[in-house]
């Protein structure tokens, strides 16, 4: 009997994948995505890859990671219940501040909701300052 190969879904529907490295990996993670979340996740991953051509992707607990050197990292994103939320590992240094705090001092968050547009060329903008910023080790 074939194993069935869908990915486990954690809280909130975030996908269970397996850490690694890559374009492929990052991939599979954004194929899990459940429902409306999986656009959301083609777009961020276009965004970035279209601001940073040579990013370096990977899946990091249960997560796509986004830097510009294996295992320095400037963003990542989750599946929360209801919506998407971004991380800029660097944006509390970010011009303008992505609206949402953290209880780390330098990261800001970006919530993406089914319902709400988002202003791609300020994503894109934060994506361009945070890649130039040094990244966060992980």
């Amino acid at each position: 009997m074939a194993k069935d190969a869908a990915p486990k879904l954690l809280s909130g529907g975030n996908p269970q994948i397996a850490k690694g490295y890559g374009d492929a990996v990052l991939q599979s993670y954004i194929d899990a995505m459940p429902g409306w979340k999986q656009d959301v996740g083609r777009r961020i991953d276009a965004l970035v890859t279209a601001v940073v051509p040579d990013v370096v992707k990977a899946v990091k607990w249960n997560s796509p990671f986004y830097g510009m050197e294996k295992d320095v990292w400037f963003l990542g994103f989750h599946c929360m219940s209801k919506y998407v939320k971004v991380a800029f590992f660097k944006g509390a240094q970010l011009v303008p501040l992505p609206p949402g705090a953290s209880k780390q001092a330098d990261v800001r968050y970006l919530d993406i909701y089914e319902d709400r547009r988002v202003d791609e060329a300020q994503f894109s903008d934060w994506v361009r300052q945070a890649s130039a910023l040094p990244g966060e080790k992980m």
